[in-house]
C-alpha cells in the first residue's frame, strides 16, 4: 500500500514527519487572505487587513493583488467574511479569497527554518 506520511528533510536532517493535513496545521497555523483592489487603494487595503487581527503579515504585493498571512488563532472566518463584505466597496476591492495554509506553504516555512521542529 501507499504511505500516507511525509518526512521533510532540510540540509540532510529530518525536520518533521506526519500526514499532510497534520503538517499543514502544525506548521501553518494561519489563513492566507488574497485581496485584489483598484489601483491606488492598496495602502488602504493593507491598513484595513492589519487592523483585523494581531500578527498579520503581508507576503506578496503586485499590480493591485496582495496576500496576507493571518494567524488562525487570532481571527474567525466569520469575522473575515463580515468585515470584507462590509468594506468591499469602500476599499475598492475587485476580488478576494481566504484559504487555509497549503502543504506547500508549510513546507516552505519548514525548509527556510522559519519554524522549529
Amino acid at each position: 500500500g501507499l504511505c500516507d506520511r511525509l518526512g521533510i528533510f532540510v540540509d540532510g536532517s529530518l525536520r518533521c514527519i506526519g500526514n499532510p493535513k497534520e503538517l499543514s496545521a502544525r506548521f501553518g497555523g494561519f489563513f492566507v487572505l488574497t485581496v485584489t483592489s483598484a489601483p491606488g487603494s492598496e495602502g488602504d487595503v493593507t491598513a484595513f487587513v492589519q487592523s483585523l487581527a494581531a500578527g498579520v503579515r503581508s507576503t506578496y504585493a503586485l499590480a493591485g493583488t496582495q496576500k496576507f498571512e493571518i494567524p488562525s488563532g487570532n481571527i474567525t472566518l466569520a469575522k473575515v467574511f463580515g468585515e470584507m463584505t462590509a468594506n468591499k466597496a469602500r476599499l475598492q476591492v475587485v476580488d478576494w479569497g481566504i484559504a487555509n495554509t497549503t502543504l506547500e506553504e508549510a513546507f516552505i516555512k519548514i525548509s527556510k527554518g522559519a519554524v522549529g521542529t
